[in-house]
């Protein structure tokens, strides 16, 4: 590890000052990630600005509108088992204590999750092409080992997936990510929070230089009564989905009357189709309604030589767990907290 500053910010437009006017300054908070790209030799900060300390950030409160703000820096353990958040957002909770492992989740934080780096082989390989580590290099995913990549929304520049479970209910349930940097706060609206590779892979997200995350909001509308959450993957604690699906449903005599799908694993960003979603309103909820809407959430995916399994994995997930959110009392393994 080389040598590195650190100084505490005081307040987030301190913080956002010190990103934004200090060469190789990044901000730290639980560092699940950010140390994991250190010691992998794919960071190297001169400087560590500690936001840990920021009061604001750290508790889960309820808005006026009837939503919850959640803190950018409250753990991801804390959020998953907040009352208010098992009550009114059971998705939420299912989907976070999917994710990593027990002692991941009492560390990493609810901004820290929207910011994490793929978890592409290759990415992780310095010696490895990368256009999203070292941008103009090339992918060397697309004619290499890519059994957990994109099969929706790739580009020729790059076909790494974004990790996170929590990002997948957060992309379901309509959330708004609140920042704030150098020309004050802003609101992002979740579907536009992540970014799709094209040809600037090494971009995540819509943050601007020095702006930085303070709470992520939810809606009023937690769709408490018919959810669920399916992680598929190949052992069932710490790893990474092949293909995830958050589903949300709004039902009345049998007949949806709103659906929310969100897919993880499967794109660089959590995917969602809103003609998927207004089809089934007005349905019966059954296999046939939710497999007409896998297949709309599935044109265009194209498969690589190792994941072309994905495309009918995605399919059967899509379906199984829309049948799982009309009985969320009824969740199988896979929609399970990990270990």
């Amino acid at each position: 590890m080389n040598n590195f500053n650190y100084i505490r910010a005081n307040s987030p437009s301190e913080a956002s000052d010190q990103v934004l006017n200090a060469d190789g300054a990044m901000l730290i908070a639980g560092g699940t990630n950010l140390v994991d790209l250190w010691k992998y030799n794919l960071l190297h900060p001169k400087l560590l600005v500690d936001i840990n300390h920021l009061s604001e950030c750290h508790s889960i409160t309820e808005l006026e509108d009837g939503g919850l703000r959640l803190g950018a820096l409250v753990s991801n353990a804390d959020t998953a088992y907040h009352p208010l958040v098992e009550e009114r957002y059971p998705l939420l909770s299912k989907a976070i204590l999917a994710g990593a492992s027990a002692q991941i989740r009492n560390m990493a934080t609810n901004g820290g999750n929207l910011l994490q780096r793929t978890r592409c082989y290759y990415f992780y390989d310095p010696d490895a092409p990368c256009n999203k580590r070292n941008p103009g290099s090339g992918c060397s995913a697309i004619e290499g080992y890519n059994r957990i990549h994109a099969i929706l929304g790739a580009s020729s520049a790059c076909i790494a997936v974004f990790p996170s479970d929590m990002c997948v209910a957060l992309a379901a349930l309509g959330a708004v990510v609140q920042v704030v940097g150098k020309n004050g706060e802003r609101s992002i609206p979740f579907t536009d929070f992540h970014r799709l590779p094209g040809d600037t892979p090494e971009v995540d997200n819509a943050l601007q230089p020095g702006e930085l995350i303070t709470s992520i909001d939810l809606p009023g509308h937690g769709f408490a009564r018919h959810y669920s959450y399916l992680k598929l993957r190949d052992r069932h604690s710490y790893a990474f989905a092949l293909v995830s699906v958050a589903t949300a449903l709004d039902i009345e005599d049998g007949v949806i009357r709103d659906a929310r799908i969100a897919l993880g694993g499967v794109a660089h960003k959590p995917w969602r189709v809103a003609d998927a979603e207004a089809s089934l309103v007005g349905k019966e909820a059954n296999e046939e309604s939710f497999a007409a809407a896998a297949d709309i959430i599935l044109q265009g995916a194209q498969g690589f030589q190792y994941n072309q399994f994905k495309i009918e994995l995605a399919k059967r997930a899509i379906i199984r767990n829309g049948m799982m959110a009309l009985h969320p009392e009824t969740q199988l393994p896979g929609a399970q907290p990990s270990a």
